[in-house]
């Protein structure tokens, strides 16, 4: 990934949750926040601005081109990659200069995004996702008799030794984290939502490679049952959450477990997934889940549990990303959210360099018209003094 040099002037600068912004130049050397300005540096004056650390989504799917899930799985892996680089440069340009895909990607499109070949955010990839048969990840509908083994976003995985080499496949070429369908899901055809799935044994096994090796394992699970069948045998980051109760908050809390949710998805398939094209089965589980995702981001929140953000989208709904940036304003307002965008979803993902702009950090930043605090619609909204810049490249 290319650096370069800036210096953002005039601006108020978010110096974390505990400072608010100040006042103060924005220096950036060769990619990286420095206390002092390098003397050729280009300058961006930014005078009345107020910027932001570069956003980041925790529940990006680069490959999720289709609302049909055989499409997204078993269509020509040159499309899926190539339509996933639009989509990645897509995103940047709406400001999340860091993304984690959560169910695809792989070590040839992140070489892509390393090397310069298109212009992308920070690219973290789990690989297919893990699911059992019958589960989340399994794109085949009851009446369907044919053999479905492993496509671009999911792999369908049982027993534990399966798994174990199915876990060491994916860190032996790069992936960043481990997912694991635990829960029914909304896309997927044959399982019901509130149902946990794999064993414990079965997660225990993915867990504890993962841990071998430095990483962690995020799960798919909606339902109290399923996020209680995962927190406890060592998943750390739940993906989607929305039907928690208070009881669930606390346990994830004491286990340290973070909640992503996913807000934009529920919204935008609920408005725009019939159009779509978007299956009958789907569109009632979405129904099932929709009012209830905001809550859980509330009972979260009160329960200590830390609170990140995501989008999954899939298809031609993924301009809705900034959607579901209001959607979680409304549930955690303005600064909670701020949170979540930048430093919650650093933690997530441990690179200490990632969602602030100290000394050291990333120089990737969002500059906004207005305070996003007092209004928080510079978060989401366009304006034609928005300005994107990553690793100290402004982007165009």
């Amino acid at each position: 990934m290319e650096s370069a040099s800036l210096r953002i002037t005039g601006a108020q600068v978010w110096d974390g949750t505990a400072q608010g912004f100040v006042d103060r130049d924005l220096c950036i050397v060769d990619g990286i926040v420095t206390e002092r300005a390098d003397a050729a540096a280009e300058v961006l004056d930014a005078s009345g601005g107020w910027i932001v650390p570069g956003l980041i989504d925790a529940h990006f799917h680069a490959y999720a081109l289709s609302m049909d899930g055989f499409e997204n799985e078993r269509g020509p892996l040159s499309y899926a990659a190539i339509n996933g680089a639009r989509r990645l440069g897509s995103a940047l340009r709406r400001g999340f200069t860091t993304v984690r895909d959560v169910a695809g990607g792989d070590l040839g499109l992140a070489r892509a995004v390393e090397t310069g070949l298109f212009r992308s955010p920070r690219y973290h990839f789990t690989g297919p996702a893990l699911s059992q048969t019958g589960g989340h990840g399994d794109p085949r509908s009851a009446h369907v008799d044919i053999c479905f083994t492993e496509g671009h976003m999911c792999e369908v995985v049982d027993g534990v030794d399966e798994l174990r080499l199915a876990v060491r496949r994916r860190l032996r070429t790069g992936a960043h984290a481990i997912k694991v369908m635990t829960s029914g899901g909304v896309f997927s055809l044959t399982d019901p939502i509130r149902m946990p799935q794999y064993s414990p044994e079965e997660l225990g096994a993915v867990v504890e490679e993962a841990e071998r090796r430095g990483t962690y394992v995020a799960a798919h699970a909606y339902s109290p049952e399923a996020v209680v069948h995962s927190i406890e045998n060592g998943v750390r980051s739940i993906e989607h959450g929305n039907l928690i109760d208070s009881a669930t908050a606390r346990r994830m809390a004491e286990l340290e477990a973070i909640l992503v949710p996913t807000l934009a998805a529920y919204d935008a398939m609920d408005r725009r997934g019939a159009e779509l094209g978007l299956n009958e089965i789907s569109l009632a589980k979405n129904a099932e889940v929709l009012s209830k995702g905001q809550e859980a981001v509330q009972l979260a929140l009160a329960a200590g549990v830390q609170v990140g953000f995501g989008s999954d989208l899939m298809g031609d709904l993924e301009d809705d990303q900034l959607c579901g940036v209001r959607l979680q304003v409304e549930a955690s307002g303005a600064t909670e959210t701020l949170r979540s965008l930048t430093e919650t979803n650093a933690v997530l993902i441990g690179d200490r360099r990632l969602g602030h702009l100290d000394a050291g950090a990333y120089g990737d930043a969002v500059v906004l018209a207005a305070n996003p605090i007092a209004e928080p619609a510079a978060l989401w909204e366009a304006d034609a003094r928005r300005h994107i810049v990553q690793a100290g490249r402004r982007v165009v």
